[in-house]
């Protein structure tokens, strides 16, 4: 079957609004797929704002004082241990 071609996108919202609305099996032949890894790409991040009550706040930045680390990046690896551990429930 003939596949359809891949629409050239604007911005990574653009694309993932069209991924998230069509089926990739239209477009892309995955039995003929190859495996790549792209060891050195950055992830994509996105802004968020998040309120926090003030002394959740203060404890986190000890925390992260206590491992050298910046508050937010602290945060992020919270955020990343616990779904990780909720990921296989």
């Amino acid at each position: 079957m003939e596949k359809k071609p891949i629409p050239i996108f604007k911005t990574e919202e653009e694309e993932e609004e069209f991924w998230s609305n069509n089926d990739s099996t239209d477009y892309i032949d995955w039995d003929n797929a190859k495996h790549v890894r792209f060891s050195n790409l950055k992830p994509s991040t996105k802004t968020i704002s998040l309120r926090l009550p003030q002394i959740l706040l203060e404890d986190i930045k000890i925390m992260a004082n206590k491992r050298d680390v910046p508050y937010q990046s602290m945060i992020k690896m919270m955020l990343a241990d616990l779904i990780e551990k909720h990921k296989h429930c």
